[in-house]
Parts: C-alpha cells; sequence; structure tokens
C-alpha cells in the first residue's frame, strides 16, 4: 500500500511527531511506503512530495513545527482542484490519504472523502477545540507555555502594583485561557464562550485594590467578546480564508480598564510563541498514539474517520461528525475557574 500524508493550517507542536509514527509503523509493520505532501492539500493539488521513510524522520519526535510544511490552501480554492487533487492520487497509485489538521484542514478532508477519496484524519490544534476527542495534541504544549508567562508576570506584577493582561490564543474557544488561568492563579480569565462586562470586571479589579491586593493577572482569550454595550471594538479584519485575523482585544481591555479605575495596566500578548518550539512529553505520546492509530486504520481500510482520545483510549470516530462543531469549554471547567475570579 502507498500512503500520503499531509499537516494543514497552523503549525502545532506533535505533528513531526505524528507524521514519524506513521511512517515507521507503515514501513516497519505493514511494509508500505509513505510520501509527504509539501504546504498541506496544496501538494496534493500542486503534486508537490517527497518520499518519507524511516531513515528521513530520525530526530524528529521532539522537533517542533511541520518538516512538510503548512498552509490553510485546500482543493476547493480553485476551481480544478478536486481533479488535480484526484490525479495526483492516481499517479501515485495511492489508497489511502492521512491528513492532520484543526477544524479547517479536517472539515475539507471529510468532504474530500465524501467525493470518494479514502481519507483518515489525525486531530492537532493548540485551541483543543476539535469535536469527538477529549484532546488534541499541541493543546498541552501551549498551556505549560502559557502558564509559565503568567508565573513569570505575577512577580512583575506584584513588585509594580500593577494589572497584567495575558493574551493567549483561542479564536472561538478558551480552552488554552482556562486552562492556563486555572493553572497560573489568574485574577479573572476573559473566553469566547462567556462574553464579559466591562463593569464588572473592573469592579471585581477595584474590590481587589480594596482588599490591599494592587497586582492582578487577567487571562483573554484572543476570541474574548463584549457583551453588547459594554465595550466598543472593531471590527476584525478578514484574511483570503475567511478567517477573522485577531489579536489585540487584551490591549483595547487594558486600556479602558486603566481609563475606568486609574489602575496602572500593562499587556503581553503570548501569540505564535505558544504554538512554536518542541512539544511536551503528553503531546508527544499523544501524537505518537495519533500516527500509530492513523495508519492502522489505512491500513484496516476504516476510511473517512478520523482517530480520536476518548476515555484515555484511541478510538476512531466519523470525519464528518468529528467536524460538525467545535468543542467548547465545559461549563464545569468554567465554574471552577469562576471559583477564584476576583
Amino acid at each position: 500500500m502507498r500512503v500520503g500524508i499531509l499537516t494543514g493550517g497552523g503549525d502545532c507542536p506533535g505533528l513531526n511527531a505524528v507524521i514519524r509514527a506513521v511512517v515507521r509503523k507503515a514501513e516497519r509493520h505493514y511494509g508500505h511506503r509513505v510520501i509527504g505532501f509539501l504546504d498541506g492539500w496544496r501538494g496534493v493539488v500542486e503534486d508537490d512530495w517527497r518520499e518519507l521513510d524511516v531513515e528521513s524522520c530520525r530526530g524528529l519526535l521532539p522537533r517542533g513545527g511541520t518538516v512538510l510544511g503548512t498552509s490553510r490552501h485546500t482543493p476547493f480554492n480553485l476551481p480544478d482542484g478536486m481533479s488535480r487533487a484526484a490525479d495526483t492520487m492516481r499517479r501515485h497509485d495511492l489508497e489511502a490519504l492521512i491528513a492532520i489538521g484543526g477544524e479547517g484542514t479536517l472539515s475539507c478532508a471529510a468532504e474530500v472523502s465524501d467525493s470518494g477519496f479514502n481519507v483518515i484524519g489525525v486531530p492537532k490544534t493548540i485551541d483543543n477545540d476539535v469535536g469527538f476527542t477529549e484532546r488534541t495534541f499541541g493543546f498541552d504544549t501551549a498551556v505549560a507555555v502559557a502558564t509559565e508567562a503568567i508565573d513569570r508576570l505575577h512577580t512583575t506584577a506584584e513588585s509594580h502594583a500593577r494589572v497584567m493582561f495575558v493574551e493567549v490564543m483561542g479564536r472561538h474557544v478558551g480552552h488554552i485561557a482556562t486552562w492556563a488561568g486555572i493553572a497560573g492563579g489568574a485574577t479573572y480569565t476573559l473566553v469566547p464562550e462567556e462574553p464579559f462586562d466591562l463593569d464588572e470586571l473592573c469592579a471585581a479589579l477595584l474590590r481587589r485594590k480594596a482588599r490591599g491586593r494592587y497586582a492582578s493577572i487577567v487571562v483573554v482569550a484572543e476570541g474574548a467578546k463584549p457583551r453588547p454595550g459594554s465595550l466598543e471594538i472593531a471590527e476584525p479584519q478578514v484574511d483570503a480564508y475567511g478567517h477573522e485575523r485577531l489579536g489585540g482585544i487584551a490591549s483595547v481591555i487594558a486600556q479602558e480598564v486603566e481609563r475606568r479605575t486609574e489602575l496602572e495596566t500593562r499587556v503581553t500578548i503570548l501569540g505564535h510563541v505558544q504554538r512554536g518550539g518542541s512539544p511536551t512529553p503528553f503531546d508527544r505520546v499523544l501524537a505518537t498514539r495519533f500516527g500509530v492509530a492513523a495508519i492502522d486504520a489505512a491500513h484496516a481500510r476504516d476510511f473517512g474517520m478520523m482517530v480520536a482520545l476518548r476515555g484515555g483510549a484511541i478510538e476512531l470516530v466519523a470525519l464528518r461528525e468529528a467536524t460538525a462543531s467545535l468543542k467548547p469549554v465545559s461549563p464545569e471547567l468554567l465554574e471552577v475557574a469562576h471559583a477564584f475570579f476576583a
């Protein structure tokens, strides 16, 4: 069997670990050959690829990013994209294609699968928002980075009696913000699941000041939105793929908080540092498990499925179901965070 593999969407710690696991199990256990398409779906459409074997994948386990490159391109961006992708699959006699990605890449994989391609999905995103899986690799690394940043900001906030705003990734969901906020002892956490009221935030920070605690940490997911009428914010720009360009909401909130409360504020936007660098041990293991399960599914011809972590075990779920909706932060976890708000 010849198997293709691609990585799409934003880069993420653990992508290379998946590639390594797929190649090793494919070559050493099944005798299959693997080719990697460059820059995600673009490589499939344009037949841009490289051969992958065990030797070429040595040293990939701790390496961040993706050696195959990535993009947000899909076959559906071009009128003849699907036909060109089909030609590529036939040209290489591919019997399976493993697509590693988040919401966008896997939604495309579901459509490609519905079109008759033999596709297996592997969920990755630091946002942890893919449905039907308890965890996506990259999330643990992002939370670890954000938590370390919050730990470091506590001391400088206390030294200067400031309110520190920490903006983390989280376009539609607040998993990173919630987990890092709890782990880092944040004073307040703002997430997309719960539109915030700026008056309530200001009141909480002033109550903290009245108790003699000037220093505070407010964690803000980049997709956090105010309640209607609470704060005016500009409409975000949209990129070529229809995604809103987010980032900077923490600065807007901090400026308004300082104006209303006269508390001194500072802002740290973690940005892409959250998804760069080496994956944590948890993410290395999860990515490896996903990679092994993906090539096992391809060998068994369980196409149209996505590997997922459920109840601690790796299972297969339908791609179409997994991409039907995003996974928000659970109300129970949000309640845990609420218990520590000022």
